[in-house]
């Protein structure tokens, strides 16, 4: 019989006090938006980015050619599809919908 051995430090989720800990994960995403009908925005795909950083450049670049652009950060459990309710605004430009207008 073999044993498995796992390096402790790549295994995730962890183990602690006997229960399970899902690592956090922070995404990064540029949302455009362009007219719809009326005075209604329509959204763009969502684009996403390895960081922060490149987040809000591609923001920057898009905002010259969209009606509004926002880009931000969230963190949550990706295997359970729960994100922060509040995301941290990294760009914003533009006309935006009433939950990035602060």
């Amino acid at each position: 019989m073999s044993v498995l051995q796992v390096d402790a430090k790549l295994f995730a989720p962890i183990i602690k006090f006997g229960r399970c800990v899902v690592p956090r994960e922070t995404v990064h995403i540029v949302q455009a938006f362009i007219a719809g009908r009326g005075a209604h925005l329509k959204p763009e795909t969502p684009i996403p980015c390895k960081s922060a950083e490149l987040a809000r450049r591609t923001a920057e670049r898009l905002a010259e050619s969209k009606l509004g652009v926002v880009a931000f950060s969230s963190s949550g459990d990706p295997e359970l599809g729960e994100y922060d309710d509040e995301p941290t605004i990294i760009f914003k430009s533009g006309r935006l919908p009433p939950q990035f207008e602060e």
